[in-house]
């Protein structure tokens, strides 16, 4: 089982920044997959971004961003600490949602942007940006 717990959400003015941290239990945190998804009021949920487990390629993880997020937001993962955080900048107001991290072991071949994917998934957090 693993257990994860997001923080650093919040509000924000347009066109600042916020970093969320997620934050997993277990051994095996290393060798999963990790995403980010976010669900607006009435929407469904979509995904944001992702990052494969540290050893999937030669050079080390593979990342995966949302066409609405990409040149914005920033995955990075630290094993030694079992944390993923998502570094958001230049914040609009479209990304007001609640924040949602997940954890699986995605193979080659898996499909990084479908939530059905992964296996286990935190609580959320609220980003709220204000224009």
């Amino acid at each position: 089982q693993v257990q994860l717990v997001e923080s650093g959400g919040g509000l924000v003015q347009a066109g600042g920044s916020l970093r969320l941290s997620c934050a997993a239990s277990g051994r095996t945190f290393s060798s999963k997959a990790m995403g980010w998804f976010r669900q607006a009021p009435g929407k469904e949920r979509e995904f944001v971004a992702a990052i494969s487990w540290s050893g999937r390629t030669y050079y080390g993880s593979t990342y995966y961003y949302a066409d609405s997020v990409k040149g914005r937001f920033t995955i990075s993962r630290d094993n030694a600490k079992n944390t993923v955080y998502l570094q958001m900048n230049s914040l609009k107001p479209e990304d007001t949602a609640v924040y949602y991290c997940a954890a699986g072991t995605l193979g080659y071949y898996s499909d990084y942007r479908d939530p059905n994917e992964f296996d286990y998934w935190g609580q959320g957090t609220q980003v709220t940006v204000s224009s």
